[in-house]
C-alpha cells in the first residue's frame, strides 16, 4: 500500500473525465488500497481516483454515520439511478484546500456500482453519505464542487484558486512532506 499525492486544483487531471473500469484484478486492487490510505493520511471522508491521477472510475468513502458506524466502501463504475430532495450544505475538497461553501446536493439516492471485485452493489444513501457520493462521482467526470457555485462566488475565489494553481497551498496541508 502507497499513500499518493492528491493532485491540487489546476492540475489537468482534475478536469478529465474517468475511463470505466474493464479489467479487475491486483492492480485494481492495489489502487483501492491506496486510495483508503491516501485519504486517511489527507482527513478526507472521500477520494475519486482521479484525484490522484488515475483516469479510472473508481472511488472510495469513509464516511461517518454516528458515532459508533462508518460507511467505508470502494465502487467502480458508479452511476446514480434514483435521486430525490434537496439540501445545500458546506463542501470541502482535499483537491482545493483551505477552500469551502454551501453547495446544493441530493438528500437521498441510490447508486448502482460494482466492488473491487467486480460484484454488483446498489447503495442507498441520504445526508453526509449521499453528499459524499455525489461529490466524489462528480470527480470521476472531471467536475469540481466550486463549478456548483455561483459566478459571484467563483469569482470571489478567484485569487485562491490561482494561488492553488501556482502550487500555494495552506500551510500543514501535506501530511507527508516527501509528497
Amino acid at each position: 500500500m502507497a499513500i499518493r499525492r492528491v493532485r491540487i486544483y489546476g492540475d489537468p487531471a482534475l478536469r478529465q473525465k474517468a475511463a470505466p473500469v474493464t479489467e479487475f484484478g491486483a492492480d485494481l486492487e492495489t489502487l483501492v488500497r491506496d486510495l483508503f490510505e491516501t485519504m486517511s493520511a489527507y482527513g478526507g471522508v472521500g477520494l475519486a481516483a482521479t484525484q490522484v491521477g488515475i483516469l479510472q472510475r473508481v472511488l472510495v468513502v469513509d464516511v461517518p454515520l454516528d458515532d459508533n458506524h462508518h460507511a467505508r466502501f470502494a465502487l467502480v463504475n458508479p452511476s446514480i439511478v434514483e435521486r430525490s430532495g434537496s439540501e445545500a450544505a458546506e463542501e470541502g475538497c482535499l483537491s482545493i484546500p483551505g477552500v469551502y461553501d454551501e453547495i446544493p446536493r441530493a438528500l437521498t439516492l441510490k447508486v448502482q456500482a460494482v466492488d473491487e471485485d467486480g460484484k454488483p452493489v446498489e447503495i442507498e444513501a441520504e445526508g453526509y453519505l449521499a453528499r459524499a457520493l455525489q461529490h466524489e462521482m462528480d470527480h470521476l467526470d472531471g467536475v469540481l464542487f466550486i463549478d456548483r457555485l455561483s459566478p459571484l462566488k467563483r469569482q470571489f475565489l478567484k485569487g485562491t484558486l490561482e494561488s492553488l494553481t501556482r502550487g500555494q497551498v495552506p500551510d500543514g496541508y501535506h501530511p507527508m512532506e516527501a509528497l
